[in-house]
């Protein structure tokens, strides 16, 4: 306001608009450093999900692998099913880790 008042009003134009850039460029400043706060989070959300649904079907295929063992195991029906079970479990998991990735 003194620069306006020591100026006059024919460079009214020009205060306002150093101001106005000078706020800007603060503006800018102050986003740009949020945003660089922001941005390593980002990818730290998405390994936790792999990981997460990693350890999941770890844990569904070890269950439903020991479950469906015991019960040809115990019903001595098809006991020849049970290294395909386990087969296709690896398998599967395999698969999934290498695709994990991808996408």
């Amino acid at each position: 306001m003194a620069a306006r008042r020591d100026l006059g009003p024919d460079f009214e134009d020009a205060v306002v608009e150093s101001f106005l850039d000078k706020m800007g460029q603060e503006i800018d400043r102050r986003v740009d450093e949020r945003l660089a706060k922001a941005a390593p989070q980002a990818p730290a959300r998405q390994s936790t999900t792999a990981d997460g649904q990693r350890l999941a079907l770890a844990i569904v295929s070890l269950s439903l692998g020991t479950l469906a063992t015991l019960v040809l195991v115990l019903t001595g029906n098809r006991m020849s099913y049970v290294i395909p079970v386990w087969i296709c479990i690896i398998i599967v998991n395999v698969l999934f880790n290498n695709n994990r990735g991808k996408g």
